[in-house]
């Protein structure tokens, strides 16, 4: 090891300090993927990637070139990284220059100087994948040993993953309930603008607002916001 090397014991107790409340994702993986560039013998370089639907992309790298790796994959849609990815199978190419499954990325890379390397799959949900994918200048650099350690690194990497996507998600449902109490709190305005207007009920009220929706081609909420804008002026008149 380096001098800017770290034990794996030492980079998980500092990644276990993390609290994820604190911190944001880029931050988080940043530090995940640094630690694990320093605990995990024999690498060069780490990246992480993200595959969500139909969008691929190296979230945090250690170098440009574990990013110019990446991206070759990602731009011909073929290589370790995009297989153990759905899989969440951890994948080795032990030796770039005899390497058979994926023969011109692996030529590309040992044209980088990278002689081997591993991409551990991080299973978040259906919809969202991803790799933590390990660069080693040397053919065979990753034992057994260095295997297990990248795969402890990869489900710290797979922890934030899942909160940041389980917060956007909770933060997307979140703002459409507020969306629809705002849409709800319009439609009763103008639901009470109509009903002091023609001496109606709630329920034909509503079913005005829908029938003119429906002449118009727009959204009741829409229809309703436009009403109660209009009798405002009209107030202020």
């Amino acid at each position: 090891m380096g001098p800017s090397s770290v034990s794996p014991q030492s980079a998980f107790a500092e990644l276990g300090a993390i609290r994820l409340d604190q911190v944001g994702l880029d931050e988080m993986l940043q530090r995940i993927a640094d630690l694990a560039n320093r605990a995990i013998p024999g690498t060069r370089d780490v990246s992480v990637t993200l595959i969500r639907g139909g969008d691929t992309r190296t979230l945090v790298f250690t170098s440009d070139l574990a990013r110019d790796l990446d991206d070759w994959q990602y731009q011909r849609g073929f290589g370790p990284c995009l297989d153990s990815s759905p899989s969440g199978d951890s994948i080795s190419v032990p030796d770039m220059a005899t390497e058979k499954r994926w023969p011109e990325w692996a030529e590309y890379a040992h044209s980088r100087e990278v002689g081997s390397s591993l991409s551990v799959g991080l299973p978040i949900q259906e919809a969202v994948v991803g790799a933590l994918n390990v660069y080693g200048g040397q053919a065979h650099a990753f034992d057994a040993e260095a295997i297990d350690v990248a795969e402890r690194f990869a489900a710290y990497a797979a922890v934030a993953l899942a909160n940041a996507h389980l917060y956007d998600t909770t933060a997307t449902l979140a703002e459409q309930m507020r969306e629809a109490m705002r849409s709800r709190a319009v439609i009763e305005q103008a639901k009470g603008i109509i009903m002091g207007e023609r001496r109606c009920s709630p329920e034909e009220a509503f079913a005005l607002l829908s029938k003119i929706s429906q002449d118009t081609n727009r959204k009741v909420r829409d229809v309703a916001a436009a009403l109660v804008s209009r009798a405002v002026g009209t107030g202020r008149d």
